[in-house]
């Protein structure tokens, strides 16, 4: 199976699945002599972590990360970063009817089809929880990242057709993190709340969109043809679970603009004496490169594919059954996607951070 490295000189490998001994990933190409122990990276796993409210899955998982190498003294030695996750509260006979039949909306169906064979216990390979390596992989590479000063931000923007009016001015950690649904506007959230617990209660689920913004972003991160900066960021949030969607800067709206109303135009700050622009229409890419304005997009997760309602579909021998769905899943993936789509943010601009070192800083 391919599939399973993002990146070319911060590469992560991922491996594991939802119900095996454990999970975890190989970061290779990590710049030696930067301080780094579990406690770096436990911050955002915690975040990312299950059971933690009621908002979310009930799968009682510690995800306790355990650094095997690339790490001497605290810090790291430029060698492959092994990390692990073991895997503690298993239970695969939650599974066991699902390996005769297709779920609707899941990868049974697919990875059946293209492997002959799978892991039907809490969708082995293809579970959400192999999110937890990535993210694991994430805070390192915001250490990396942070010795720029580039700050990364994401929040639930909305959960069905429940809108945050927060101004992007206004967003900041503290915001993000002062409620479980982790929506920095706090009248908007309290009603996401609600809708999540009663799509819960009814056995069903909703679908909403984190929204990304990275400050203090450097000038020169990207390539212009296929290495873009935007098409990177859209294949790493395209690889999360249940993502659907990725709108970058002005996205769809822009297509309701003219070009004269479109261009973002440069101007001279006297204060930073740097180039910046009017607006930002572009989201701080311009022809794949980044141009030192903050970037800003959104990801689009659509409502968990495992209900608590009865459903018809196809068994492996063709014939229709009924079947209802089980075990501990998500209402609402929103909450917990927001350290996920920070930590693929992270690992992307980390990756071009230091192509741009070698090839262009």
């Amino acid at each position: 199976m391919s599939g399973d490295t993002l990146g070319k000189l911060f590469k992560v490998t991922n491996w594991g699945e939802s119900h095996g001994s454990a999970i975890g990933c190989v970061v290779e190409g990590c710049p030696p002599n930067i301080p780094l122990s579990e406690a770096d990276i436990q911050p955002l796993l915690d975040r990312r972590r299950p059971g933690q409210s009621n908002l979310v899955t009930q799968r009682n998982e510690a995800d306790q990360v355990e650094i095997l190498s690339g790490v001497f003294n605290g810090v790291t030695t430029g060698t492959p970063i092994s990390l692990l996750i073991k895997n503690q509260n298993k239970k695969s006979k939650d599974y066991d009817e699902f390996a005769k039949l297709y779920r609707p909306s899941h990868a049974d169906f697919t990875y059946q089809q293209k492997y002959k064979v799978r892991d039907p216990a809490g969708g082995g390979r293809s579970s959400a929880r192999m999110t937890a390596s990535n993210v694991a992989a994430g805070a390192i590479a915001l250490k990396v990242i942070s010795e720029m000063g580039i700050q990364v931000y994401s929040w639930v923007e909305s959960v069905a057709d429940i809108q945050s009016k927060l101004e992007l001015g206004d967003v900041n950690e503290e915001l993000i993190e002062s409620n479980l649904v982790r929506c920095p506007d706090e009248n908007a959230a309290k009603k996401m709340e609600q809708a999540i617990l009663k799509a819960r209660k009814e056995g069903d689920t909703l679908g909403g969109v984190v929204r990304c913004l990275v400050k203090n972003m450097p000038v020169g991160l990207g390539e212009p043809l296929f290495d873009k900066l935007e098409a990177d960021l859209a294949k790493a949030m395209l690889s999360i679970n249940a993502s659907k969607g990725f709108e970058f800067g002005s996205g769809f709206e822009g297509t309701k603009m003219k070009g004269s109303e479109h261009n973002d135009l440069f101007y001279k700050d006297e204060t930073s004496v740097k180039i910046l622009t009017q607006t930002n229409y572009s989201g701080g890419i311009q022809g794949g490169i980044s141009n030192g304005m903050d970037l800003d997009f959104r990801v689009a997760f659509k409502p968990v594919a495992t209900i608590m309602q009865k459903q018809k579909t196809i068994n492996i021998d063709g014939e229709e059954v009924e079947y209802n769905g089980r075990g501990r899943h998500d209402p609402c993936v929103l909450p917990r996607a927001v350290p996920i789509v920070d930590a693929m943010t992270a690992l992307v601009l980390c990756d071009h951070y230091l192509r741009f070192k070698v090839y262009g800083g």
